[in-house]
This record gives structure tokens, C-alpha cells and sequence, in this order.
């Protein structure tokens, strides 16, 4: 094995203000028990559109001097003298939030809402570097027939499949508010998972038209007039959808996505707002009787084997939603493209 150098580039939160910055860092030292991933590729996120942006969550969230990036696939570099279950050179992913092993929620099978959970990129260095440093636990090895490409995209294919299954929309009709990286695969997973009525709204025709691809049985641009009687229309007597996929985040789009469900439906929300939402409780909710799920991450490792099983068993098209590769070093394009609208998935090829 050749010896590891001792800085490495990174893109890196260098300051309390919008933007990103690509420097040298010291390679990060592993521990007995963990694991130095070399990244091969990496996929930017709504969540580092945030940072990049640094609107009031992240100015709230992350400390300037972090290493941003969380969705990730490589080939393991280093290991602790503890580790023994994985082994140098293994292709993987990997689950980006620690949890600290002791809380309830980690002690119960909610790991996913550790009471202090450490997420890469964001409370703990990510991968928009040359290396990416984990607990041994947190580490996915990769079957041969996964493309780097879905390699790379667990993060948000975990994501997906947490909030449909969180839904449980086997023979249920679906509405999904957002059309982005997330939403399209909600819809594809959904689709495979046996929703009777898929409907996917967004501001976007290009990513509308890749839902339909994905197997949406409606699309909807949000823009266009009366489109909530139309929509409804599709459902029977008109009473609104079983289940609410969440992905947008938009205070608009969640409103509207529980105007749309019916009484008695479920809403799965995953989208992460820029700020504060505010709700009529008792119109949208209550009076409604809604049961309404925060989803957050994913089911460690209960979402991790899903995703393998429908990787197996489903034609799932994860990579039908990468739209642009870049390197590393052209990462301000990458946001470009995000934040304009033009791109759905952009991956960082940060080694060939």
C-alpha cells in the first residue's frame, strides 16, 4: 500500500458568509476503530446548497472551517488497528450520521435521531476531499453490480426510501410535492413499491419530465392556474390523496401538499425549510385528523438493507438523475447549475 500524503484538498465552509472555499487540509487521522475512505465521487446536496448559500439554518448549524459533504462513494485507504471487518481497498459508501451509542434513541433502533448525532459535512468534516474519516460502523460496502454512480447517490437513495416506506404507500394514491434529486427518487421507489397513483408537482418542466420517466402517472406544474381541482379531481369523489411525499421543503409546497391529502391521510415530510414554517394547526391539521412524520436521514441499517433489496429486485433508474459530473475544483459551477434550476444531481469526480 502506498504510504497516504499528509494534506489532502478539501472544499471547505472557510468563512460566516456565502460561498465555499477549495484549499489544503491535513489528511485526517483515523483512530483504532476507524476507517479513511479516498473518494471517488461525491454528490451535492439541497442540504449543501444551504451551506453554500448560508442561509439561517446553516448560520445556525455549522461552524466555519468545516469540510462540507455528505453523499459519497470510494475505496477504503486506511483502517484502525481495531477495525476487522473491513478491509483496505474495499469499494463502499457510507451512513453520514454518527450516532453517539449510549442516548435512547440509539439504544432503541433510532440511531437516525441520536440525541447528539454528528453529520458529516455539517457537525463533523464530510467528503468534498481527497479522504473522509468514519467510525467502522458507518462504512457500506458495495456489491460489484453497483455502479459508482448509485454508489454514490446512497446518501439521497436512502433519504427516498425512508420517506415512501415511512408513507406506506402500497395500494395507497401518492402525492409527491418537489421534483428534485429526492422527489424523483421517491417517485421511482414509490412506483416499485406498489402506489396506486403517483402525482409529482413542481416549477420545473425538464424535472417534470423526468418524473413521468421515473413513473410518476401525473405531473403538475405548480405555476399553472387551478391546478389543486384538477388535481384533486383525479382522486376518488375528489376527498384528496392517501399519502403526502414531502420533498420540497418550500413553506408553499407543504401547505399545499396537506390541503391536497385527504382526511385521515398521512404526510412523510422530508423537505428541509430555509427557516421558521408557519401552520393554520387546526385547519390543516387537526380538524383533518392528519398523521404527519418528520423524516429525517435513514434507518440505520434498516433503510441501508432496503436499498440494497430494491437495487436487487427493482429496475430501479437512480442514475437517470445525474446530470452533470464536474471535478473538483469546478464545484462553483456545480452550485451554479443546482441553484439555477438547471441540474438535478451533480457529481464531484474528485479521482478518476
Amino acid at each position: 500500500m502506498e504510504p497516504l500524503p499528509a494534506r489532502m484538498r478539501a472544499l471547505v465552509k472557510a468563512t460566516a458568509a456565502p460561498g465555499l472555499t477549495l484549499t489544503e487540509v491535513p489528511v485526517p487521522e483515523i483512530g483504532p476503530r476507524d476507517v479513511l475512505i479516498a473518494v471517488k465521487q461525491a454528490g451535492i446536496c439541497g442540504t449543501d446548497l444551504h451551506i453554500f448559500e448560508w442561509d439561517a439554518w446553516a448560520a445556525g448549524r455549522v461552524r466555519p472551517g468545516r469540510v462540507v459533504g455528505h453523499e459519497f462513494m470510494g475505496r477504503v485507504a486506511a483502517v484502525g488497528s481495531a477495525v476487522r471487518s473491513t478491509a483496505v481497498g474495499t469499494r463502499v459508501s457510507a451512513e453520514g450520521h454518527i450516532g453517539c451509542g449510549h442516548c435512547y434513541c440509539c439504544r432503541t433502533g433510532q440511531g437516525h435521531i441520536c440525541d447528539r448525532v454528528d453529520i458529516i459535512g455539517i457537525d463533523v468534516d464530510g467528503c468534498f476531499a481527497d479522504y473522509v474519516r468514519l467510525p467502522e460502523e458507518n462504512v457500506w460496502p458495495l456489491r460489484e453490480d453497483i455502479t459508482d454512480e448509485v454508489g454514490a447517490l446512497h446518501d439521497p437513495l436512502g433519504n427516498a426510501m425512508h420517506t415512501v416506506m415511512t408513507g406506506n404507500v402500497g395500494g395507497q394514491t401518492t402525492l409527491i410535492m418537489g421534483a428534485g434529486a429526492i422527489g424523483l427518487l421517491m417517485t421511482n421507489i414509490a412506483k416499485a413499491a406498489g402506489a396506486l397513483d403517483v402525482v409529482v408537482l413542481d416549477v420545473n418542466a425538464k424535472k417534470l419530465v423526468l418524473a413521468r420517466e421515473l413513473g410518476a402517472d401525473a405531473v403538475f406544474d405548480v405555476g399553472e392556474p387551478d391546478i389543486e381541482a384538477a388535481i384533486l379531481r383525479r382522486t376518488r369523489d375528489g376527498r384528496g390523496f392517501d399519502v403526502l411525499l414531502e420533498a420540497s421543503g418550500h413553506p408553499d409546497g407543504i401547505h399545499r401538499g396537506l390541503r391536497l391529502l385527504r382526511s385521515g391521510g398521512r404526510a412523510a415530510l422530508l423537505g428541509l425549510p430555509a427557516g421558521e414554517v408557519a401552520f393554520h394547526l387546526a385547519e390543516e391539521v387537526i380538524f383533518k385528523g392528519l398523521t404527519i412524520h418528520g423524516v429525517n436521514g435513514r434507518k440505520m441499517y434498516e433503510t441501508w438493507y432496503a436499498v440494497e433489496g430494491f437495487l436487487t429486485h427493482h429496475r430501479l433508474r437512480v442514475e437517470a438523475i445525474v446530470t452533470h459530473h464536474l471535478p473538483l475544483a469546478a464545484f462553483a459551477e456545480g452550485f451554479r447549475l443546482l441553484r439555477g434550476g438547471e441540474a438535478i444531481k451533480v457529481l464531484l469526480d474528485v479521482w478518476r
